[in-house]
């Protein structure tokens, strides 16, 4: 019995049927005050009827004002019998000396009032008596001399008030049926009611709801992934403390509108659609992002949507270094495999007995790759852009197509902001050579770095188709690539890298195509420990 209370639905039905019943019960006892002050107030009109029928019968008139031997009698004759016709409990009449000439109690006729006359002021006067004959319901009415205005007298007539009771007890039965009747329904709209609370709270208590709350609470702030609901009209409806930091949320976000706490980028065309979005790669200025977006539709009706964020910034970074381990290690195979096949001509060469030409060919191995470390040793002093710039030449030597280093190349040993640097050369020239992948005849990728006192300037042109005068506007767009095929996978990333990070570092990015394609990035220099002292 006990759990059975403990439930919702019961607590409900129950607080409901104690406030009905409470209320049925004070309505009841309000309405039988009211109905007992009604029948007071009609009984009271009914005593002053009779009263002004009894002063308005003219022995009664006659008598008072002139007298006469057999007055006595009369008046009390008249009102014995009006008493008795009536159910009056007195009709008593007393003249203008206060003296009573008719009484239920024959011993106080002719006996002095000690109250005055109140209808000597010619009007009716209604009220509860309180007197020898019990609690009545009374009526005070003047009473005139024959065919005349002069009061002579009062005529008091006076109904018990237990026939006011039991008049109001036989009327109560019908209408409590009626209390009754509502109370009843009440109760059946409160179980209906209880039942549909049940319903909407699939079956669960109040404290089953409760730690339900505390534990969505709980999970939401606690997991490592932004976490948004939206409802149909683009208002949040549940946001953590992830997702606030992954999109700079303002305080208060909850139950505003997207385009009120967002502007317009990626991140938020990604959330406000109205289809499913899986692993989407968005670039915001300080994160890169993976967003995933189920829309929700509960009973054929579409209730908002579930977005998911997760930080891919770090991920991404490792990323990039290791696809700069991945090419250097591409760079040592490759040169391993060209290395092995020039062994085997120099062992050739020697087994002929061909020294002179086998002298010849060592000499020009030399020199070509002595040349590359040479022009890169010379015009870039910081090793990691080295390191990087001979692992593409690798690559490029692989996929047959030549890496030029421009003479006007001037880097210094430390330049300042080098991760930057890393991933907006290794993006470009990356680009360069997938927009050669398809380019028939000889393919060449040339590069400039350029540092001055207040800039780098970065310079990397293709010779490939270039960039289409209607992709201009969108090349740097997340996730937007004009590539086909196997180079399709992985594109549309890192020409928005590079955009994001010149951006946020306040340089500029700029492209034209003129026989191919050249993107120049300036990036504001940084200036060395060195520089700052003087």
């Amino acid at each position: 019995m006990r759990r059975r209370i403990k439930r919702l639905s019961s607590q409900i039905l129950l607080a409901q049927l104690v406030i009905l019943t409470a209320s049925m019960a004070i309505g009841f006892a309000l309405f039988a005050q009211t109905a007992r002050s009604n029948l007071d107030a009609d009984y009271q009109a009914r005593a002053a009827a009779i009263a002004q029928t009894f002063a308005g019968i003219p022995a009664i008139q006659t008598c008072i004002s002139t007298g006469g031997p057999d007055c006595a009698a009369t008046v009390q004759n008249l009102a014995s019998q009006t008493a008795n016709r009536t159910g009056a409990a007195y009709v008593v009449t007393i003249d203008r000396n206060r003296i009573r000439h008719s009484h239920p109690n024959p011993a106080l006729i002719g006996k002095q009032v000690s109250e005055p006359l109140v209808a000597q002021d010619g009007r009716v006067h209604l009220g509860i008596n309180s007197g020898s004959t019990g609690v009545t319901a009374a009526a005070r009415v003047p009473l005139f001399a024959p065919a005349s205005t002069t009061i002579v007298g009062e005529v008091s007539v006076g109904i018990r008030e237990s026939s006011v009771s039991r008049e109001l007890l036989a009327q109560l039965p019908s209408y409590a049926v009626w209390f009754a009747l509502v109370l009843a329904i009440g109760t059946l709209a409160s179980f209906g009611l209880a039942s549909l609370l049940k319903r909407r709270t699939f079956g669960l208590e109040l404290d089953e709801i409760a730690r339900l709350l505390q534990e969505r609470e709980a999970t939401l702030h606690g997991i490592r992934e932004g976490v948004i609901a939206i409802d149909p009209a683009g208002r949040i409806t549940v946001v953590n403390d992830e997702a606030q930091r992954l999109l700079r949320l303002p305080e208060g976000a909850r139950g505003r509108y997207l385009e009120d706490v967002l502007v317009a980028t990626p991140v938020r065309d990604a959330l406000s659609g109205t289809t499913a979005v899986k692993d989407a790669i968005v670039v915001t200025d300080d994160d890169v992002l993976v967003v995933n977006r189920m829309p929700v539709t509960l009973a054929g009706r579409p209730h908002g949507a579930v977005v998911t964020l997760q930080d891919r910034t770090e991920v991404t970074g490792l990323t990039r270094e290791l696809d700069g381990e991945r090419s250097f290690t591409e760079s040592i195979r490759a040169q391993q495999h060209e290395f092995a096949n020039r062994m085997h001509a120099v062992s050739g060469l020697l087994e002929l007995g061909r020294i002179e030409e086998a002298k010849q060919y060592l000499d020009e191995i030399r020199g070509t790759t002595a040349d590359l470390d040479s022009t890169l040793r010379t015009h870039i002093g910081a090793p990691m852009i080295v390191g990087l710039l001979l692992g593409k030449a690798a690559e490029a030597n692989e996929r047959g197509i030549e890496l030029v280093i421009s003479p006007d190349t001037d880097l210094g040993e430390a330049p300042g902001r080098v991760q930057a640097l890393t991933t907006v050369l290794g993006n470009l020239i990356d680009n360069a050579f997938d927009a050669l992948a398809t380019t028939p005849g000889a393919r060449r990728v040339t590069v400039s770095v350029i540092e001055s006192s207040d800039a780098i300037t970065v310079r990397v042109s293709d010779n490939g188709p270039g960039v289409p005068n209607g992709d201009l506007p969108r090349i740097f767009e997340n996730g937007y690539t004009t590539k086909h095929g196997s180079l399709e996978r992985h594109s549309g990333l890192g020409l928005s890298l590079v955009h994001r990070t010149v951006t946020k570092l306040g340089g500029t990015i700029s492209v034209s195509c003129d026989h191919g394609a050249t993107f120049e990035v300036v990036l504001p220099r940084v200036p060395t420990a060195a520089e700052a002292v003087r």
